[in-house]
């Protein structure tokens, strides 16, 4: 059993797709969502077969040294990078209509300044 943690701007993202959903398909809906969201992320720590290689080229910023890898669960995909233990950190949360390469430069240039810290 392996686990996951969040980065800030995936526990940001969390909070932010609970409470959209709250608003237009009601509190219930949005439990569902957050807990299915969950249930994938406990499932991809722990088969790893699920993971797809993230095309660095394509979207890790220019410098940026990091193995990255998602998966999309419904409406969203999760970016996430290994961890010691096992375990994943979830660095985005992306809605399917984002502009998903300029908003995941920005996740993850946020990690690279955090973990230079």
């Amino acid at each position: 059993m392996a686990g996951y943690l969040f980065y800030p701007p995936a526990d940001a993202a969390q909070d932010v797709i609970w409470k959209t959903t709250a608003e237009i398909w009601g509190e219930a809906q949005a439990e569902a969502y957050i807990l299915g969201l969950h249930r994938h992320l406990q499932r991809l720590s722990e088969t790893r077969v699920l993971w797809r290689k993230l095309p660095s080229a394509l979207t890790i910023p220019a410098g940026l040294d990091v193995e990255v890898w998602f998966s999309r669960y419904e409406h969203h995909y999760i970016v996430f990078r290994t961890l010691s233990g096992g375990r994943i950190g979830v660095i985005s949360i992306l809605h399917q209509r984002m502009d998903l390469p300029v908003r995941l430069a920005d996740d993850l240039l946020s990690i690279a300044r955090r973990d230079s810290e």
